[in-house]
């Protein structure tokens, strides 16, 4: 019996050894020489300290700033482990949200949504995109029109012009991947960054 067992056995480890160890290793050694900034997860520094990463949206508040997607990441709750909280990028936890078109709580918190930012730019279509949650909650762009689509509130908040803030958004633009992939997009947080390095 040992006889049959024995190469089942050994194929098992040398396939843990090879797909479990090797492989991996080898991947992320190549990543590192290949791709530096991606391998260590596209940090962003300001100052000197780390303040983010490209790859993972945060939560962004106030009047000042410009505001990301809403996330619908969660996480388990401090107080009671059978109940989740709202965690806004968790990615730990990427994943969008299970509500669907008959959802009354995803209804209600779309027409909550819907009103304040209608009451924060009325003239203009609100940005599909400052509404909807993305498929991992974890999304770190938003479109050129719901950038642009915050701007008066921010040149307000700022004492900047509506020209200035339009010009920096224009400027964060990026557009398709090798011309061809994806929309054009502006990255929250490279823009904010740059945001804060406007004078007044």
């Amino acid at each position: 019996m040992l006889k049959e067992i024995r190469p089942a056995i050994v194929i098992l480890v040398l396939l843990t050894l090879i797909t479990g160890l090797a492989y991996p290793f080898a991947m992320t050694g190549i990543a590192e020489v290949i791709f530096p900034r991606q391998a260590q997860g596209s940090l962003v520094e300001k100052d000197g300290k780390v303040v983010g990463s490209v790859l993972i949206g945060q939560v962004f508040t106030g009047d000042k700033y410009f505001h990301g997607r809403p996330s619908a990441t969660n996480a388990p709750d401090p107080k009671d482990a059978t109940k989740t909280v709202d965690a806004p990028y968790n990615a730990i936890n990427s994943m969008g949200s299970n509500l669907g078109p008959t959802s009354k709580a995803l209804a209600d918190r779309l027409k909550g949504d819907m009103d304040t930012l209608k009451k924060e730019n009325p003239s203009v279509a609100v940005p599909v995109d400052l509404v909807t949650t993305s498929g991992s909650g974890l999304d770190p762009e938003i479109s050129p029109e719901a950038a642009r689509f915050q701007v008066p509130r921010i040149a307000k908040a700022r004492g900047l012009s509506v020209e200035r803030v339009s010009a920096l958004v224009d400027a964060q633009i990026e557009g398709r991947t090798l011309g061809l992939l994806g929309e054009p997009r502006v990255n929250v947080l490279k823009l904010n960054l740059a945001l804060d390095a406007l004078k007044a």
